[in-house]
């Protein structure tokens, strides 16, 4: 007589589903989550500091909204990784719709103006910044229209992707935010480099580039202090506001010496000596009060970051996975390197948050649905 088979019927079945190696849940990145947790965490804090000072809202205040957009934002990370990205595909059209309209009407009498640039919905006493959630639909839909193409990429081909990531950095350039449309134009170059088009036409492309951004430099299409904030680095010790930021950021940072003045102690921090300290310039916060030994703790969480992102990149199932990855790895890169930098004085003032450390919904929220993108890619790497 056979032996009876004590893994069927219910119990049995939820026997293979725990032996199921396949299951995506079983294949979340604990590396990646972890470190993505602590430094949006250490943002938390390090905004509580910049603003405990500050002469306008009650300091708690952007405690608990920073708080808030740490706790949307994991939810909105558990729902990007629970959906296969490859639905994503299906969806492309709208995205893209819905990306440019959200753009678009930003611009329109419903937008809001803020600091000289109208970038903003205004909900009550939130805002709603489109460039930040548009640099992910960015990703979303021109990694899936290059996908498509399976790196078979001929000029025609090229010039409609160009189209595709044009429209919405053209759009945002009518707000003007500068700063967003060259972390749109790193994600974009960065897909196409991987896609596979080829050398000549990337040559040509980063030479165009440069002198698009020489033109707007030098146009009408930024306002005066908008272009001294560019080219600040160059001469940090003119008399513009920008000079006096960076001045100020630098002095801060260089408070912080080895071991940093501790928290809540930091004399350009807590006097609110720094401007917009608690988004453009938070690095500074961090930088005097934790010195060099947080500079290079922040550091090391990023720098495991990009490499887990990397890794998973090359892991991918399909092509679009991949180039899922690389544009959120382009996204996160190019904004590290300019927030960090700008602070040394050695970037463009250009107001780009650095991820998950900036005060700011939009911002936090997006760089979130970036790394949820990322695990759902690692997730499903085996079916």
């Amino acid at each position: 007589m056979a032996a009876p088979n004590l893994t069927s019927g219910v119990g049995g079945g939820r026997d293979r589903s725990r032996r199921d190696l396949s299951a995506p849940w079983r294949h979340v990145d604990p590396v990646l989550l972890v470190c993505t947790v602590f430094t949006a965490l250490l943002g938390v804090v390090t905004v509580y500091s910049a603003t405990r000072g500050n002469a306008g809202p009650p300091h708690h205040s952007y405690l608990i909204k920073q708080a808030s957009f740490v706790a949307i934002g994991l939810g909105a990370l558990v729902v990007t990784a629970s959906i296969d990205y490859r639905r994503y595909r299906d969806w492309l059209v709208p995205i893209y719709a819905f990306m440019i309209v959200f753009l678009g009407v930003v611009v329109s009498p419903l937008g809001s103006n803020a600091n000289g640039a109208q970038s903003w919905y205004g909900f009550g006493g939130f805002q709603i910044e489109p460039s930040e959630l548009s640099k992910i639909m960015l990703i979303v839909t021109l990694g899936g229209l290059l996908a498509g193409w399976q790196r078979d990429i001929d000029l025609r081909r090229l010039l409609v992707a160009l189209v595709a990531a044009g429209i919405p950095m053209g759009l945002i350039m009518l707000q003007p935010d500068l700063g967003s449309a060259l972390v749109m134009i790193a994600i974009s170059a960065a897909l196409l480099c991987v896609s596979g088009v080829r050398g000549r036409y990337l040559a040509v492309l980063t030479l165009a580039a440069i002198v698009g951004v020489v033109g707007i430099l030098n146009s009408n299409t930024l306002a005066q202090y908008q272009r001294d904030r560019l080219t600040v680095f160059v001469d940090p010790t003119n008399h513009t506001r920008a000079g006096y930021n960076v001045t100020q950021s630098q002095t801060a940072i260089a408070n912080g010496g080895i071991t940093g003045s501790g928290l809540f102690k930091g004399p350009q921090t807590r006097l609110g000596y720094v401007p917009e300290q608690q988004t453009d310039f938070i690095f500074t916060a961090l930088g005097e009060q934790f010195g060099l030994i947080g500079g290079c703790l922040l550091l090391g969480m990023f720098s495991v970051m990009i490499w887990r992102i990397w890794r998973i990149a090359g892991l991918a199932r399909d092509t679009y996975g991949t180039l899922l990855c690389v544009g959120v790895l382009a996204m996160l890169v190019f904004q590290i390197f300019e927030s960090m930098g700008m602070t040394m004085g050695i970037m463009p003032v250009t107001g780009i948050p650095l991820p998950f450390m900036s005060y700011g919904g939009s911002s936090t929220i997006a760089c979130f649905v970036a790394i949820g993108i990322v695990l759902n890619v690692h997730m499903h790497r085996f079916r």
